[in-house]
């Protein structure tokens, strides 16, 4: 029995093949080590499988259902003291990694992917929109990201720079241009914004998306989903990649679902529930 799962899926990129990996980990709120040891599991699994861009959920460091945690400054540092021994290890050697976590930037809290390759951070992309409604607070712990112009530029911690070797990385609202392809981050509840980024992503030439979420289980929501799954690829194409925690992460929510879309077409999807036997 494992605590994560995850997807490789096969994309003809300019007559060039591309692997990319989502994964379903089973986070716990404040528990770093069996967070990280997740994290870990699922990266190596991902290459073992020949993967060049491994997605995970949404504050995966931390675990999503923190809550008032996310004021403390405690809860911060650890998850960059865990971003730095991933880094400082192999891990992200040779693929692309979008890794949930919450950062400061001078007063203001974010919810963040940090994506990393190579042993350093290539960019730190905040979330745009917070989802703040049903079961959800985020605008009481972190603050939405508006600037939509140039990247700013932010410092790394200084424990984290003089071991990474690295002073600073890019922080807003952009993309990753590689040779073949260009990447990009949507973080959950901009998928169903008004103007959801991927639309405008794609006329900048993006085609592989990669949504990290923390969403709860519910009755057909699944149908929500997917149509806006499908909405996003139907008229420009590309990979969404969907990635979510899975199971409760100590709160009163159950979290469950990855998924890859290729073109409007359903590449594969994990089952909405997973029930663990302990001892099996």
């Amino acid at each position: 029995m494992t605590d994560s799962s995850y997807i490789v899926l096969y994309v003809d990129c300019r007559m060039r093949l591309l692997k990319v990996a989502t994964c379903n980990l089973n986070q716990w709120a404040m528990e770093f080590e069996c967070n990280m040891k997740n994290i870990k599991a699922s990266i190596s699994q991902a290459k073992a499988a020949g993967a060049v861009i491994r997605l995970g959920p949404e504050l995966e460091v931390t675990g999503y259902g923190c809550e008032d945690h996310f004021l403390e400054l405690d809860t911060l540092t650890h998850a960059w003291e865990c971003l730095k021994e991933l880094l400082l290890g192999d891990w992200t050697d040779g693929i692309l990694c979008s890794i949930g976590m919450p950062v400061i930037k001078g007063a203001e809290r974010y919810n963040c992917q940090v994506l990393c390759m190579n042993r350093r951070i290539i960019m730190i992309r905040p979330k745009l929109w917070l989802a703040n409604d049903g079961n959800y607070r985020e605008l009481r712990w972190f603050t939405a990201w508006k600037q939509r112009g140039d990247l700013d530029e932010f410092h790394l911690p200084i424990d984290v720079s003089e071991a990474l070797s690295q002073t600073s990385v890019p922080f807003g609202y952009g993309y990753i241009q590689f040779i073949d392809t260009a990447v990009a981050v949507e973080v959950c509840e901009e998928l169903f914004s008004p103007v959801p980024p991927h639309a405008e992503l794609a006329l900048n030439g993006v085609e592989v998306f990669m949504n990290a979420s923390g969403s709860h289980h519910q009755l057909r929501k699944l149908d929500i989903r997917l149509n806006a799954f499908m909405g996003a690829t139907n008229a420009r194409g590309g990979v969404y990649m969907y990635s979510n925690q899975q199971g409760c992460d100590g709160g009163r929510l159950y979290y469950g679902l990855w998924m890859c879309m290729h073109c409007c077409k359903r590449a594969c999807c994990s089952s909405r529930l997973t029930v663990f036997i302990e001892g099996r």
